[in-house]
């Protein structure tokens, strides 16, 4: 079954008026966007940090696919093309970091956000280059927080959940039509069928470009959509269902032998 386009396709959200610079090392923005936007693929040569105050995200880049919840922030490096999908409503927050600021990392990191981390981010003035800052003592601002966030960066504990996502463009179309509504239910047959290949053909796909099969990758994407939504306390039977399981029972098994616990355990209460 070939994926769903989403509702709303728009450009790159102007990244080159908020470039950071030595005065101003640190430039944060923030957009309201709908579920089901689709933020096309693009790159900037400054490092970002990437969350949302509300509502869940996804980052994509030529390697894999990031489930960004409200609890957790994306680490992306400069130069690393990148598009984001809106899983749900939700206000996008974009830091931008100088590259002589940033840590060294070569790789996309899921952090978790600390109350002073966040306290940081929200710190920040968001005025778009062309107008004066909200705040006049945002440059003055923005150098001061700079290095406890990015201390407090390099202090976040990292969390691996990301989906590999595989060079091929028909096994990618597939990936991406998964991770775009893991709620379908076709068999590998079927999907195959959908990217004009043989099971046989995207089964040695899998096992060569993600070095996997079909269901340990599929486990592995389903994982990363149902976590954010256990941990803002959506029903484990909702859960299920979002994830494309028929019964809880069978969702349950397949999360208690990825994880050694019940969906139950990784719960929370909704923020008030």
């Amino acid at each position: 079954m070939p994926a769903v386009p989403p509702a709303t396709v728009v450009g790159p959200l102007t990244p080159h008026l908020y470039a950071p610079d030595a005065v101003r090392p640190l430039r944060a923005k923030e957009h309201f966007l709908q579920a089901d936007t689709f933020v096309e693929l693009h790159v900037h040569p400054w490092p970002q940090l990437t969350f949302s105050t509300r509502g869940v995200i996804r980052l994509s880049t030529q390697d894999g696919s990031y489930i960004v919840p409200p609890s957790r922030a994306l680490w992306v490096p400069a130069d690393v093309p990148h598009s984001i999908t809106l899983i749900e409503d939700a206000e996008l927050r974009t830091v931008y970091v100088h590259s002589w600021l940033a840590p060294p990392w070569e790789r996309c990191e899921v952090l978790e956000i600390s109350p002073l981390m966040r306290a940081l981010m929200l710190a920040l003035d968001t005025t778009p280059d062309g107008r004066p800052p909200a705040d006049p003592q945002a440059p003055h601002r923005e150098r001061m927080i700079a290095p406890l966030l990015i201390d407090e960066i390099e202090r976040a504990t990292q969390i691996r959940i990301d989906v590999p996502l595989p060079a091929d463009k028909r096994l990618r179309q597939l990936c991406e039509a998964l991770l775009r509504n893991p709620a379908d239910r076709a068999t590998l047959a079927e999907r195959a069928t959908a990217i004009g290949a043989s099971e046989r053909t995207v089964a040695r796909l899998f096992r060569d470009q993600l070095g996997m099969n079909w269901q340990q990758w599929r486990q592995q994407a389903v994982m990363a959509h149902a976590l954010p939504l256990l941990a803002r306390g959506m029903a484990v039977s909702q859960v299920a269902t979002a994830s494309g399981y028929a019964t809880d029972s069978a969702f349950c098994a397949m999360f208690k032998a990825a994880t050694g616990r019940s969906p139950t355990a990784f719960q929370h209460k909704k923020p008030r």
